[in-house]
């Protein structure tokens, strides 16, 4: 209970971060492309704190597909993987309604900002790959004290650098449905969302067996 306890909370206070941020950056500018880099400095600082504070209670993956990779590499149970991802997921939701509350909005406010595309479709699939590449390759390389920061690092750029902004995380993805926000996605885009992200898992185990378990021996 402990460490499901700590991932809800984690992944609410990352919630927090993104949508709070982006919240702000709208007020406070009109500029897309400074919003965006409030959105993304904010979030990425907010990672490396809370999985520096986590990680030694529940690992902080704060994301279903790194639970998943993680359990395909022999590295922890599906039930745990799934009781995971549901403390998540209803840690981030939390998480999306204080953000609203703070700034004065309904509580729950349905996104109508739909992303939908082949563009946005595959950018989420290199967004997830990189993401599990940069988590259990920084592992492999014995280097998992600076996975707070390459996590964060990888974020910050995936912001930029994907046209989907890089969800990158299904419990993530859900979340930020309950804010009409600069960081929101309208519910009829989480589907395909969830689907690319779970094929970036995919490909991400793989390369991940290939490249780092090959390398060590």
């Amino acid at each position: 209970m402990r460490r499901l306890t700590a991932e809800a909370l984690g992944t609410g206070l990352l919630i927090v971060a993104v949508i709070g941020s982006g919240i702000m950056a709208e007020r406070l500018t009109q500029d897309v492309a400074l919003q965006l880099l409030c959105n993304a400095v904010a979030t990425g600082g907010a990672l490396v704190a809370l999985i520096l504070i986590f990680a030694p209670v529940s690992g902080a993956s704060f994301n279903p597909i790194v639970g998943i990779v993680g359990t395909l590499l022999g590295e922890g149970s599906w039930k745990d993987t799934a009781l995971y991802a549901i403390a998540q997921t209803i840690g981030g939701c939390a998480g999306a309604v204080i953000a609203n509350v703070m700034f004065d909005l309904d509580a729950v406010n349905l996104s109508e900002k739909v992303r939908t595309g082949s563009n946005i479709w595959i950018s989420e699939v290199v967004a997830s790959v990189g993401l599990l590449v940069v988590v259990y390759g920084t592992i492999r390389a014995k280097r998992a004290n600076l996975v707070p920061f390459t996590v964060a690092a990888w974020i910050t750029g995936a912001y930029f650098f994907t046209s989907s902004t890089s969800l990158a995380n299904p419990a993530v993805t859900v979340a930020r449905t309950l804010s009409n926000t600069f960081a929101g996605i309208a519910p009829e885009s989480i589907p395909m969302f969830i689907v690319m992200q779970l094929v970036g898992a995919v490909i991400g185990f793989g390369i991940i067996r290939f490249v780092f378990e090959e390398s060590a021996e």
